[in-house]
């Protein structure tokens, strides 16, 4: 009997049309600065609006401003990248996913990893496991969340956690599931889960972003995805091959340079080589880097108080970046724009 390949999800296969570009941005303090960005940002057509799990460093809880924000958002895409799985319930996650999905009418993206922050996990009375131990956590929960998500009932016993007969009642809308981001690069433990649970991986030039510090090293960890797609028995086309940057861009550098340097230096010290700092024309090259090394989707770290950075973004990094892709194979597409007819 010929078993059939899992379908892809929609969200992921359109990957194979062009390269996308999404946004990752903490919430401002005040809700109005927050839901004015996020509405610049789907103004601007970006195809993903995302956040960070770090209830105690960005000061908010992250799944009541991503409802906010849903109900504040007409079309993008909205998720966390990502939500630590050590910090919860895996039940209650996947309850608060699906009300998310639900409220934004089935746009929601759930991104899971296992914790890079020793100092938050302190700060909310958890313990801080080696990292075999905290992947754990992430496997298990996910095979918690996924099927939840799925619509099916649960039972599961682990090490780190159990579910009982568990069942989302309402489920969440998003057809044919809510799409799930793996973020990492570990090649024995996180790729391997990627390409056993997940919709999607993200990469980027940081130890804790999977260390994927140059093309070749971003073209290494693809392969050892691709041989762990085909021992999990997916097609690796499966897997959305998203990337990591952050961005701060101005007219000049130096303008460029002094919105970043706001941030506190032991942040700037955790971003490592994530950075992409200057001009629009200088950042051309970088983005430009990301997708010759295989990233389907580029998803650019900004700050609410930094509205400049994603409009240069959108009105001359992108476009450029694709004009390039259009004189060579792959048609690239903007954000916002239709697809090729």
């Amino acid at each position: 009997m010929t078993t059939l390949s899992p379908p892809i999800h929609p969200w992921v296969a359109e990957g194979a049309r062009g390269a996308r570009f999404g946004i990752s941005s903490p919430p401002a303090p005040d809700w109005a600065v927050s839901r004015d960005f996020a509405q610049t940002i789907e103004g601007l057509g970006f195809d993903s609006l995302l956040m960070p799990d770090h209830p105690m460093d960005t000061g908010n809880a992250t799944w009541t401003t991503l409802a906010a924000r849903a109900t504040a958002t007409r079309s993008i895409r909205l998720g966390t990248l990502v939500a630590c799985a050590a910090y919860w319930n895996p039940v209650v996650l996947a309850r608060a996913v699906a009300d998310i999905d639900r409220l934004s009418g089935g746009r929601f993206v759930l991104g899971l990893g296992s914790g890079d922050a020793p100092w938050e996990f302190a700060e909310l009375g958890l313990a801080y496991p080696p990292a075999q131990e905290r992947q754990l956590m992430l496997e298990e929960a996910l095979r918690i969340v996924r099927p939840l998500l799925r619509g099916e009932t649960v039972t599961y016993r682990g090490r780190c956690f159990r579910a009982e007969g568990a069942t989302l009642a309402p489920p969440p809308v998003q057809q044919p599931w809510v799409p799930i981001l793996v973020a990492g690069g570990g090649e024995r433990t996180t790729l391997r889960i990627a390409a056993e649970y997940a919709d999607a991986c993200n990469l980027g030039a940081a130890s804790w972003a999977g260390g994927a510090f140059s093309t070749e090293g971003a073209r290494q960890k693809f392969d050892i995805l691709r041989q762990r797609c085909a021992e999990a028995r997916r097609p690796d086309e499966a897997i959305l091959r998203t990337g990591l940057l952050v961005a701060s861009l101005a007219e000049s550098t130096a303008a460029a340079r002094a919105k970043l340097n706001r941030l506190p230096p032991q942040m700037m010290a955790f971003f490592e080589q994530l950075p992409v700092v200057g001009t629009p024309e200088e950042a051309v090259p970088r983005v430009r880097a990301m997708l010759d090394a295989g990233f389907q989707y580029v998803i650019f770290v900004v700050f609410p108080f930094d509205t400049e950075t994603p409009c240069l973004l959108a009105e001359r990094v992108l476009p450029a970046v694709i004009g390039m892709s259009e004189r060579s194979p792959g048609h690239q597409r903007t954000p916002g724009s239709e697809p090729d007819s």
